[in-house]
């Protein structure tokens, strides 16, 4: 979508409104699946036998064949064990992996960008094998009781196994995604009083939770390590109620000269309740130097950076020293059409995972009935402003009027959408560019500095408070 007289290369924004060929089948069979566990599979009745032989069904003409279709049959009578919740949970995940697979082809289509090699599959590492297998049977717990089944004490399984597998380096990974389920079906009990049901997000997580519990598949090895000019383009916030992280999306300028290449850096930190807006930046700000860069608008010179086949940075502040200022939209201007886009590995492709950065400019900008589109070339893209966080100065008034647009294209609800990151908006008759992470390193921002106080006190209170239990 950048004018090619600018350096970039034309998107085919008519490609994002096309169909692709197999994806509705593929999530029908998905979502059959899915709405098994709402009423659980101790005792399944006949509907829940033909959601699940809609999954085996799906998978016939894979390796995976022989394997669920067994797993389905002994769903379908009650006598399911966790082995073969295994195998149920796989194969939803490769269904949503090829629908991941097929987006993100037609993602490079439209923008003309090259993927990166193949991710090598994760070195096995030695785990407790107990605690996992514990988990587990938690999980297969779970998907007896179905969402309907659930209550106090069942989600309360699971509190001993996640603080075991804290102390775990090495299961933290798992360890994070069992405690927010955990939270979200608590917050939720008793099942059999809800009207409705998060039917897709809880099968995502139980079904990744289940993949997770395999000794080594929740490893993420280092495949080598970066070196040269890192260029901030924008700053994805993803906040929960027991979590924050913060991901920088980036193109690397190598030093040797190769192409230049997308990347991300992400941290991340436990959250209480209390702590929210611009307060959030506090809890990450002291993990990793380049959320500074990004506030004050300045590029990073990397040498020898670990970095995943995935194209995430395994940041260290020993390896990284702020550099020159860098201008996001130039960076989008000049560099981000050429730079070549990681593989995601295949425990990761999820349609949800798709956030791919693109830059947009000469759209314009309609709103109706509080949704917001950019028209581009002829086709109008959905804008996700609630995915914009309030802990910065961008809000969906602001990007209402904008010109130019970083974003991530997304993949939601049936149809590519665009996240923005930053925009490009008129301000007293100039051009102004204004960014979600703005505030990442610090602001003077009266909004930003309130908030930052409200957070720098009830961090206080909460310390006070943790002192008085350890002195009690």
């Amino acid at each position: 979508m950048v004018p090619a007289d600018q350096g970039g290369g034309l998107m085919r924004a008519d490609l994002l409104a096309d169909a692709v060929a197999g994806l509705d089948e593929a999530l029908e069979a998905v979502d059959a699946f899915d709405q098994a566990l709402v009423d659980g599979l101790l005792r399944p009745h006949p509907d829940q036998a033909n959601r699940l032989a809609a999954l085996a069904r799906s998978v016939g003409g894979s390796p995976l064949a022989s394997l669920v279709s067994e797993a389905t049959g002994k769903a379908a009578a009650g006598t399911a064990d966790e082995d073969h919740f295994l195998a149920l949970a796989a194969a939803r995940t490769a269904l949503l992996g090829s629908v991941h697979d097929a987006l993100t082809a037609r993602v490079e289509e439209a923008t003309g960008r090259s993927p990166g090699q193949e991710p090598v599959a994760p070195a096995t590492t030695q785990q407790p094998v107990n605690l996992l297998a514990a988990a587990r049977t938690w999980l297969s717990d779970l998907a007896r009781s179905g969402w309907r089944g659930i209550d106090h004490d069942t989600v309360a399984g699971s509190a001993p196994i996640v603080s075991a597998m804290l102390l775990d380096p090495a299961l933290r990974r798992p360890a994070a995604l069992l405690d927010g389920f955990a939270a979200e079906l608590g917050a939720s009990c008793p099942g059999a009083s809800l009207e409705r049901f998060p039917v897709r997000r809880w099968a995502d997580l139980w079904s990744r939770a289940m993949l997770l519990t395999v000794p080594g598949a929740a490893g993420t090895p280092v495949t080598g390590t970066a070196t040269g000019r890192l260029l901030p383009l924008g700053v994805d916030l993803q906040e929960h109620a027991t979590a924050v992280q913060a991901q920088v999306h980036a193109v690397l300028e190598p030093a040797d000269g190769a192409a230049p290449r997308l990347l991300r850096a992400s941290v991340s930190a436990p959250k209480p309740d209390s702590v929210v807006g611009a307060g959030l930046w506090q809890l990450l700000r002291p993990h990793m130097s380049l959320l500074t860069a990004v506030g004050e608008g300045l590029s990073m010179e990397l040498t020898d950076m670990p970095v995943t086949a995935e194209g995430d940075l395994v940041w260290s502040d020993d390896h990284a020293r702020p550099g020159a200022p860098a201008e996001a939209f130039t960076t989008a201007r000049v560099a981000l059409s050429a730079a070549t886009a990681p593989v995601t590995a295949p425990l990761d492709r999820h349609p949800a995972r798709i956030a791919v950065p693109v830059f947009l400019d000469g759209y314009t900008v309609q709103e109706e009935n509080g949704r917001l589109t950019f028209t581009v070339a002829g086709h109008r893209l959905t804008v996700a402003v609630d995915r914009v966080p309030v802990a910065g100065p961008l809000t969906p008034a602001v990007v209402a009027k904008s010109g130019a647009c970083i974003g991530l294209l997304r993949w939601d609800d049936g149809e590519f959408t665009v996240q923005p990151l930053a925009v490009e908006t008129t301000v007293r008759k100039k051009t102004a560019a204004v960014h979600a992470g703005a505030w990442a390193g610090g602001t003077t921002d009266k909004n930003g500095v309130r908030a930052e106080k409200a957070a720098t006190d009830a961090a206080a209170v909460l310390r006070e408070r943790a002192g008085r239990l350890l002195r009690s």
